[in-house]
């Protein structure tokens, strides 16, 4: 998994590519969450267009970073989610837990 961060408009957008398994990968993402909202940056946009395959450890990572931000007073909102990760956000009933755009446009105009 790679990690890519920018920051649009107030907004920070992590674009996150390969597959998303957990491992070390987790605790990258984790760490970069933790950073962000040391900084007060708590409106985060995931893309997650250039994920090939995401499992159960990486689907935990997205619940974790979620969580973190919720505590924290902050949004998060996952854009370009691929049918196959939608789906797996439907068999496990998390589609609630998240806010879906379907590109970077419409996730920007969620805050």
């Amino acid at each position: 998994m790679t990690i890519d961060v920018k920051e649009q408009d107030g907004v920070v957008i992590i674009a996150l590519s390969g597959k998303i398994m957990g491992g070390p990968e987790a605790g990258q993402l984790n760490d970069q969450i933790n950073r962000l909202i040391d900084e007060h940056k708590t409106r985060i946009v995931i893309d997650l267009g250039g994920v090939e395959w995401m499992n159960s450890s990486g689907l935990g990572i997205l619940i974790g970073t979620v969580t973190t931000l919720k505590n924290n007073d902050g949004q998060l909102v996952l854009t370009h989610v691929s049918e196959r990760i939608y789906n797996l956000l439907k068999i496990t009933k998390l589609l609630s837990v998240f806010t879906l755009a379907e590109n970077l446009d419409d996730a920007l105009q969620k805050f």
